[in-house]
C-alpha cells in the first residue's frame, strides 16, 4: 500500500477518536488530578495523578492525603454542567466545589518557582476579592493596579505570611478555575495550597503537604489542558464512565 492511502486511514481514525471523545468540555485534558472523599460532608481525602496515554488514563505518582473545606464537598460551578444531586456550593459554605475544573494559574511567594505553569509571584498588594457583585469577584488582583476600594472588604490577602500572623498556606499553590462566569454568591477564591496541619480542614480549598504540592508544580503542564477533579467516591464512581474518568483500583475505594 502506498503512503498516501495510509495517510488517508489515520486521518479517519484520528478524526473519528476525536469525535468520539468531544462529549466532555476535557475531551483535551492530558493530565488530571483526582481528589476523592468518603462523602458529601468529610473533609479529607485522597489526590491521586494520572496522565492520558493511547491506552487511556495511567495513574501516575503515589496517592497523598489532603483535606478539604471544613463542611466537605459541595457541587461547584466548573466544566460539567450544573448538578443538583448533592450539596451545591455558595459563598462562606466551607465547602469546596465538587466536579471538574480547569487549573489555572500557579502562585506562591518566591519570585520564580519550579514549574511550567503561568507563575504569579504574590505581592504584599495581591488580594483574591471574596466580596460577591464587586467587579474583581473571584479574582487574584493588585490593589496598587486596580485600586484599594476594589479590594475594599476583602478577606483573601494573598501574602498570608505578611498579612495573617506569617501563614505559609500560599507559599505554593495554583488556581482552581471554580465560578469562572463569577456568578454571585457561587463561591470564590478556590485553590490548591499547603495545608496548616494533616488535620486542618480548609475554607473551601484543598490542601495538601509541601512535598506533594512540589511534586504536582512540577508535572504540571499547561500545554496538556491539566484539570482538577474533586468528588466524593459514590459521585465518582456514578459518573466515571460518562465523563471518561479514570477508574478507582480496588484500593482507592
Amino acid at each position: 500500500m502506498s503512503k498516501a492511502p495510509l495517510l488517508i486511514l489515520a486521518l479517519i481514525f484520528a478524526s473519528g477518536a476525536a469525535a468520539k471523545d468531544a462529549s466532555t468540555p476535557w475531551s483535551d485534558a492530558r493530565q488530571m488530578v483526582v481528589v476523592t472523599t468518603p462523602g458529601w460532608s468529610v473533609n479529607h481525602g485522597t489526590l491521586r495523578t494520572y496522565e492520558r496515554t493511547t491506552a487511556g488514563w495511567k495513574e501516575v505518582g503515589a496517592a497523598a492525603p489532603v483535606t478539604i473545606g471544613k463542611a466537605g464537598a459541595g457541587w461547584g460551578l466548573g466544566l460539567n454542567p450544573p448538578r443538583h444531586d448533592g450539596p451545591v456550593k455558595h459563598e462562606g459554605d466551607l465547602r469546596s466545589p465538587a466536579g471538574v475544573f480547569d487549573i489555572g494559574e500557579a502562585f506562591g511567594y518566591a519570585t520564580k518557582a519550579d514549574t511550567a505553569m503561568p507563575y504569579r509571584a504574590l505581592s504584599a498588594t495581591d488580594y483574591c476579592v471574596d466580596v460577591s457583585g464587586s467587579p474583581q469577584y473571584n479574582r487574584i488582583v493588585d490593589a496598587k493596579v486596580v485600586g484599594e476600594q476594589a479590594v475594599e472588604g476583602s478577606t483573601e490577602p494573598m501574602r498570608r505570611d505578611i498579612h495573617v500572623n506569617g501563614d505559609q498556606r500560599y507559599r505554593q499553590g495554583f488556581v482552581i478555575e471554580h465560578n469562572p462566569q463569577q456568578r454571585p454568591q457561587g463561591g470564590s477564591c478556590i485553590f490548591a495550597h499547603l495545608w496548616k496541619s494533616p488535620v486542618d480542614a480548609t475554607t473551601g480549598c484543598t490542601a495538601m503537604a509541601p512535598p506533594l504540592m512540589h511534586r504536582l508544580l512540577g508535572w504540571l503542564r499547561p500545554e496538556a489542558h491539566p484539570v482538577f477533579v474533586l468528588l466524593p467516591t459514590p459521585a465518582y464512581e456514578k459518573l466515571q464512565g460518562a465523563w471518561h474518568l479514570p477508574a478507582l483500583g480496588d484500593a482507592a475505594r
